[in-house]
């Protein structure tokens, strides 16, 4: 019997082929599967057996198989959501699509991300997973190799800063990079791809010449009043300001810097999810700008 595209679902140590959307297991899109006969594909196949038996290759499908999947029952204990044994049920969106343990290092992440800023520094990009079928690819999910809390800013997408293609980066963007004071959706949005998208390296990304900065530097110093909510947005960058009262050099730069640290501190101690894994080495937490003159990206913290 051939079969067309469909769904290939890793469940209880077993690969199994179904293209029944409705399978309670994680998936994985397998468009290559076509003309596969059924019988290569038997449900006691392991990880380890998959390659042999399928008879064709991608490096992405078997990484995905051998991955270590991250439990969503341990995302529901770190995160409070499970009560009285009654859990908010989430999308295996991590379980679907893992990556290599050694992948995931924050070192190495943290490695490439660098790598990935020469290349578009130098001009020398090779623009990876950008295509039609790698967007296909993680269709049914995703296991980003780094959180970047960036600002909103247009000139500053990290994916193109760093690189990197679709599925590498899980990115919070918002006005400022702030953290403090972002409440609960930027938070959570950093909890979920930790606990449940197994992300290990955060970033918290200013750059130079940034709006909010300067506004929240000018309306400190006039004590003025701002329209609409603008006022709320820059009110958690005013600790960054009056940190740095005082500090040679250039004012913007000190309070741009300042808040990417004061972001980076915050989230290290971020009970109860993001705390336990960057104290134990696991999950590293960074700083870093971006140069817009340049498109340099400095790394500290």
């Amino acid at each position: 019997m051939a079969v067309g595209d469909g769904v290939l679902f890793y469940c209880n140590n077993e690969a199994v082929y179904n293209d029944d959307p409705d399978h309670g297991c994680p998936r994985v899109y397998v468009p290559f599967l076509e003309r596969t006969s059924m019988e290569k594909v038997q449900s006691d196949l392991t990880p380890a057996h998959s390659l042999g038996a399928l008879n064709q290759g991608d490096e992405r499908l078997v990484n995905n198989l051998k991955a270590e999947h991250s439990s969503r029952r341990e995302f529901m204990r770190l995160s409070g959501l499970a009560v009285g044994g009654t859990a908010l049920a989430l999308p295996a969106t991590g379980l679907a699509a893992g990556r290599p343990a050694q992948a995931r290092d924050p070192d190495a992440v943290l490695a490439r991300l660098i790598e990935g800023n020469k290349r578009f520094v130098s001009g020398q990009l090779v623009h990876p997973g950008r295509r039609p079928e790698d967007f296909t690819a993680l269709a049914e999910g995703q296991a980003p190799l780094a959180i970047i809390i960036g600002c909103a800013d247009s000139r500053v997408a990290p994916e193109l800063v760093f690189d990197q293609g679709v599925g590498d980066l899980f990115v919070v963007r918002v006005a400022g990079n702030i953290v403090s004071g972002a409440g609960p959706t930027v938070k959570g949005s950093i909890e979920f791809a930790v606990a449940e998208l197994g992300a290990r390296l955060i970033m918290v990304l200013g750059h130079s010449q940034c709006g909010a900065v300067k506004a929240a530097i000018v309306h400190i110093d006039a004590n003025d009043a701002l329209p609409g909510s603008i006022g709320d947005l820059i009110d958690p960058i005013r600790p960054a300001v009056v940190a740095v009262k005082g500090r040679p050099g250039d004012k913007l730069v000190n309070v741009t810097r300042a808040n990417v640290e004061r972001g980076v501190e915050l989230l290290k101690g971020l009970d109860p999810i993001v705390s336990k894994f960057a104290r134990t080495g696991e999950l590293k937490v960074v700083g870093a700008t971006y140069e817009l003159r340049t498109g340099l990206v400095e790394v500290f913290g």
